[in-house]
């Protein structure tokens, strides 16, 4: 077991430190540089023509370290499936946009509908071809589970999609989606050694592969991950929370995507119903610390002490 975590963990980080200088600069040829929007941070329209779709890395690092796993480790096999789905579906909106220079990339429904598809095999996987329950484990209540019969389902649909775009809307500032959910793949990797749930060799090789995509990702960026990176993030994370029948405990490690979602929730509902005013300075969230004088290096610490802190919390309530 101990040799398992160690080597994933190794595999993934020297993949992805590795891969860094080769497809870092490869990106750069292609031209797919990010194109920073004109009423964000000023601060940010330094980082015009810096690569993104760098979340190739991540991917690359997770799925050849799961490879040496798989047989041994069945359960990582859906979690991988919904990291790498949502990972390809960010891949295709982030080609559209940087590659075929077409600024709105996949429609949002188009999107929306992969999303559902996606999640749709998932659950349909999880039913047919696992024991695992969906009935949910209730914080903070030992033993006392969550169970909606057939509204799981929806429940389940509604809990992933809401975790990666989440996931997606925190990747705005050089290193906190990386950061952040480096915290929470490391909590998910205590909790599945504990439980020894399975999923381990993943959730350490998603810990690995973010400590070496963060060497070129912390500010200033050298690479961005793009959605391709945050999509398949927020897959691995709600995979690894219904593994283990924890998704209620993504409201807890996962605060920063809920209120960084919420932030945008509010910030359109509110803009639409006043004609044009706002509660924040500019939604997501982070980027209204940023607009309030924060540096980028301060709204990564800040929301990644708070979910450090958060991962405690969630282990307490185990």
């Amino acid at each position: 077991m101990n040799t398992t975590i160690l080597m994933s963990v190794m595999i993934s980080f020297a993949i992805s430190v590795v891969l860094g200088p080769v497809v870092i600069p490869f990106l750069r040829r292609l031209k797919v540089g990010q194109t920073v929007r004109d009423e964000g941070p000023e601060s940010h329209l330094k980082k015009n023509g810096t690569p993104t779709m760098g979340g190739i890395l991540i991917l690359i690092s997770v799925v050849v370290t799961s490879l040496f796993f798989v047989k041994d480790y069945p359960k990582i096999i859906p979690v991988l499936f919904l990291t790498l789905g949502f990972g390809l579906i960010g891949f295709v909106d982030d080609y559209i946009k940087v590659v075929l220079h077409r600024s709105m990339g996949l429609r949002a429904w188009q999107k929306f509908a992969l999303q559902v598809v996606v999640t749709g095999i998932f659950t349909f996987y999880l039913r047919r071809y696992t024991d695992v329950s969906l009935a949910m484990k209730v914080p903070f209540f030992d033993g006392v589970y969550l169970d909606f019969g057939w509204f799981n389902i929806p429940i389940l649909f509604f809990i992933v999609i809401a975790t990666v775009n989440g996931t997606n809307f925190t990747d705005g500032v050089d290193g906190l989606a990386s950061s952040v959910t480096v915290l929470v793949a490391t909590f998910f990797s205590v909790v599945a050694i504990g439980m020894n749930s399975g999923i381990e060799p993943i959730t350490c090789a998603v810990a690995g592969a973010l400590l070496g995509f963060l060497l070129f990702n912390v500010h200033p960026a050298s690479v961005f991950m793009g959605d391709t990176g945050s999509l398949a993030l927020g897959g691995f994370v709600a995979a690894s929370a219904y593994m283990m029948q924890m998704p209620l405990f993504i409201a807890i490690v996962g605060f920063i995507y809920m209120i960084e979602v919420i932030s945008v929730i509010m910030q359109v509902s509110y803009f639409k119903m006043t004609g044009g005013k706002r509660i924040f300075k500019m939604a997501p969230i982070h980027h209204h610390f940023e607009l309030c004088g924060w540096s980028e290096t301060r709204v990564v610490a800040v929301f990644s002490i708070i979910t450090a802190l958060l991962c405690l919390v969630a282990l307490m309530g185990l």
